[in-house]
């Protein structure tokens, strides 16, 4: 799934930038934009399933789910480096996502998050391998919840400053308006939000490290 999901961004580069990827980004189909947010959900889709169907428990299919979803963002970064020499560094910017909005970051920040996500999946799949329960509690939930929140903002914070300069809130509902695209092609990363972004990752290092002990003190 990584090298596939490389592929398809070698091919949309190579289509769109094919002097290099660079921002601003170029004008893109209102078709083409659908097509590429519809592949991004079949992705989920596909890892989900991964979940569903190696465990039984919510905790132990929630485990691979993130584990999968880890191994997969690692393996894209790495066959983009191994196949285009991109990106340059772990400080590259790069379009991560775009449900419900454009996330962008260095490369290093969602490399980040994979690390936290391997290191939850792998404590409860250890764990319930040797018959521990697994179970997440509720605050943890809402501790690991709250930190992701916090880390989506930071991602989509400099792309929602540039459209919110432009446009209402309620205007950026109307997907397909030429001039919402015009306006997100001419948008420029200006600066990450570190401190935000690293309050988010330190929730969810916290609420990862209480379950741990909680777990293992339990058992």
């Amino acid at each position: 799934m990584g090298f596939l999901e490389s592929a398809v961004v070698i091919y949309l580069r190579e289509i769109m930038y094919p002097e290099g990827f660079n921002f601003p980004l170029a004008p893109i189909h209102p078709d083409l934009a659908l097509t590429e947010i519809l592949r991004e959900a079949a992705t989920m889709i596909m890892l989900i399933c991964i979940g569903l169907l190696a465990a039984r428990t919510f905790s132990e299919r929630f485990a691979w789910f993130i584990y999968s979803f880890a191994i997969w963002d690692i393996f894209y970064y790495i066959f983009l480096w191994l196949l285009v020499d991109w990106p340059e560094s772990l400080m590259t910017w790069d379009v991560l996502f775009l449900i419900p909005a454009t996330w962008t970051g260095p490369v290093v920040t969602p490399l980040i998050l994979t690390l936290l996500m391997i290191s939850l999946s792998l404590t409860i799949i250890f764990a319930g391998s040797r018959g521990k329960n697994t179970r997440i509690q509720a605050l943890e939930w809402t501790a690991m919840s709250f930190g992701s929140v916090i880390v989506i903002l930071a991602f989509i914070s400099d792309y929602m400053n540039h459209m919110l300069a432009a446009f209402s809130f309620s205007e950026l509902l109307r997907f397909g308006d030429p001039r919402l695209l015009e306006i997100a092609r001419q948008y420029v990363p200006d600066k990450f939000p570190w401190v935000f972004f690293l309050i988010g990752i330190g929730i969810i290092f916290l609420s990862i490290v209480r379950f741990c002990i909680r777990i293992f003190r339990k058992n």
